[in-house]
């Protein structure tokens, strides 16, 4: 009778304890932002512009923006592989076509579940005394990523600020993620031409990238997951 007693006891006691921990907010708490936080990288994905018999625009030197997105895409990439949390993807490695028809490029970028898109140009214009960089964004979701990153490149490459526009490019209306077009100068004018293919100047540019993608994980994860 004893024994069965301190049995009944010692069980009531532990069901306590376990109620107690169980409903406790705080260990509530710590268990959901740890499952939410663990293993999740912040996926990005990097598009060089054009590609194969896409050449893009061609400049005063003859060549290609397809050459100068690849570079600084790939410029990019290493720099945001040195960061744990983030992943970095790429449309294109090596001077790949990518038809505009298949969609290709938002379509990767919707089906890896990414978190951020960025394409990657050089612009051109009949009238070579235009210049300076500009970003495009399609949703309202994507504004606050476009202005932020044309702020970063706009410092980095000291041509005159266009601002950003809301523009019907596939690549930034078909991702279903915060997404902007970038164009870093103008390829056909001669002094941004210039600039843009020498090394010091990309490697700038891919910083002043890489800067604006951080800010704008930093802003967005301070208002609760992503702005919409």
């Amino acid at each position: 009778m004893k024994k069965n007693m301190l049995f009944i006891t010692l069980f009531l006691f532990s069901t306590l304890i376990l109620s107690a921990c169980t409903s406790n907010p705080d260990n509530n708490n710590v268990k959901h932002n740890n499952s939410k936080n663990s293993n999740t990288a912040f996926k990005v994905v990097i598009d060089a512009g054009h590609g194969g018999k896409d050449v893009g625009a061609s400049g005063e030197s003859g060549q290609y923006e397809k050459d100068f997105t690849l570079s600084v895409s790939k410029k990019v990439e290493k720099l945001l592989g040195q960061d744990p949390a983030i992943e970095v993807f790429m449309t294109r490695t090596d001077d790949s076509f990518l038809s505009q028809e298949s969609r290709y490029r938002p379509k990767y970028a919707n089906e890896i579940d990414a978190d951020l898109f960025i394409s990657i140009h050089g612009n051109t214009f009949s009238d070579p005394n235009v210049s300076g960089t500009e970003t495009f964004y399609y949703h309202n979701n994507s504004r606050l990523f476009a202005e932020t990153l044309q702020k970063h490149v706009v410092e980095a490459t000291g041509f005159r600020d266009r601002g950003i526009k809301k523009q019907d490019l596939f690549v930034v209306k078909d991702t279903k993620m915060p997404a902007a077009l970038i164009e870093v100068g103008y390829l056909t004018n001669l002094d941004d031409e210039s600039k843009m293919w020498k090394d010091d100047f990309q490697n700038r540019v891919a910083t002043s990238i890489v800067e604006g993608i951080k800010e704008y994980q930093e802003k967005s994860e301070k208002q609760g997951n992503w702005i919409f």
